[in-house]
């Protein structure tokens, strides 16, 4: 006897992953209910609509953009790509990183690498590579923000790695926002509901069972998409038979990345498509990307320790910290031109809980462990299960797809 249920597929979570799982099942003849905890779809990719400008308060940048997907979906879905360079790396008239110090401190950051590529069986902590007491540790701890999200005693070696083998170094952008462009992917024959919330799964009757904020439904397979911090914390009631999925997860958190935009009002001495760090002997310091396609923003993207203590001390305070770092750089007289405009929030997000995933050390091997589907019938896709492009879109939309392939295969075999 057949057993009757309200959807083919549930996808839970409308960010890249879902969003990819979505459009590889579009056209399939199948139902598919996908729900979202966010008012919004995008998930950690949102643009925000701001009087400057759209401004991007997740991702940003189409990393590894000469393979990555979403350059050519862009073509198709009517955005331009930015192909020019990114300012990241230089400092805007060496202003308070002399060309020799900025020179030191590259040459800091690339032995690192190359120790780490040295280190030997047993040796999976990034930081392990560090040069003792090099002037320039704090300033590779401000990268480890940027790059994983944590200090490189948090870091494995080997994901890392996996990450930095797989990356062609090619960072391109897309005009009017990556996270506009990613949610207008979404196919038009889903069943979307914003603000309903994953709250129960269970395996019943051949499928699963749904509880939500929205009611219960019934699926013959479900995809999730939830990120590892929210998986990991129990937010999702699981059957106990998950629990390896709940493990490897804690294994995998996400880092701490949060973005702060300062509106510039009247004449400043800023540059368009300029780039400084703040203060590069301060592991906390903000990372400044100055006047994005020529808008009167500066974006301060902040990482692990400095993602951290913005989100302790509260938006108002992270902001005046900022202002203090651009006015020790350009001058006091800028204090009066930059006014805080939109900050994120990923870590105090309910249903996200941070910024993109990264393996502890000795276990960049949850990756796989947390992609592997169950019975056929649950499925996971992320950031987090993608072996080398983890902490991206583009990651997180292949695994979104590699999902769907898999929810396919199975009911086409039961």
């Amino acid at each position: 006897m057949s057993v009757a249920f309200d959807f083919d597929i549930a996808i839970i979570g409308a960010g890249a992953a879902g969003i990819g799982a979505a459009r590889r099942l579009s056209g399939s003849g199948l139902s598919i209910l996908m729900m979202e905890a966010l008012p919004r779809p995008g998930g950690r990719a949102w643009t925000f609509q701001s009087s400057a400008g759209p401004l991007d308060l997740g991702c940003g940048w189409l990393h590894s953009a000469d393979r990555n997907p979403w350059t050519v979906l862009a073509g198709e879905l009517g955005y331009s790509v930015d192909r020019h360079p990114s300012a990241w790396g230089q400092q805007f008239e060496d202003r308070g990183f002399s060309r020799r110090d900025h020179a030191a401190a590259s040459d800091a950051f690339q032995t690192w690498n190359e120790r780490l590529r040295r280190l030997g069986p047993g040796h999976d902590r990034a930081s392990d590579a560090l040069v003792r007491d090099d002037r320039w540790n704090s300033y590779l701890q401000a990268l480890s923000g940027y790059i994983s999200g944590d200090e490189l005693q948090r870091i494995s070696a080997n994901d890392y790695l996996a990450y930095d083998d797989a990356s062609t170094d090619c960072n391109w952008r897309v005009r009017g926002g990556y996270g506009q462009m990613i949610t207008s992917a979404l196919p038009d024959n889903v069943d979307l509901r914003l603000g309903v919330s994953l709250e129960r799964l269970e395996l019943t009757g051949g499928g699963v069972g749904l509880s939500t904020s929205d009611g219960s439904f019934t699926a013959r397979a479900a995809i999730m998409t939830v990120s590892s911090n929210v998986l990991a914390s129990g937010a999702v009631d699981l059957p106990v038979m998950l629990d390896d999925w709940r493990h490897a997860a804690s294994l995998l958190p996400l880092g701490n990345n949060e973005k702060l935009f300062l509106e510039i009002v009247g004449p400043s001495p800023f540059q368009a498509e300029s780039h400084v760090i703040g203060d590069p002997g301060d592991p906390e310091t903000g990372s400044y990307y100055i006047m994005p396609f020529g808008m009167a923003v500066i974006e301060c993207f902040l990482g692990g320790a400095g993602a951290r203590s913005a989100a302790s001390m509260g938006a108002e305070a992270a902001f005046v910290r900022a202002v203090d770092q651009l006015a020790a750089l350009f001058g006091t007289s800028v204090r009066s031109r930059l006014k805080p405009l939109v900050a994120s929030n990923w870590a105090g997000t309910a249903s996200i809980g941070g910024g993109y995933s990264h393996a502890l050390p000795g276990h960049a091997g949850a990756r796989q462990v947390l992609a592997r589907p169950y019975e056929d019938r649950v499925f996971l896709a992320g950031e987090a299960t993608h072996k080398s492009d983890f902490s991206t879109a583009h990651g997180a939309y292949a695994t979104g797809l590699r999902a769907a392939e898999e929810v396919l295969t199975a009911l086409r075999s039961a």
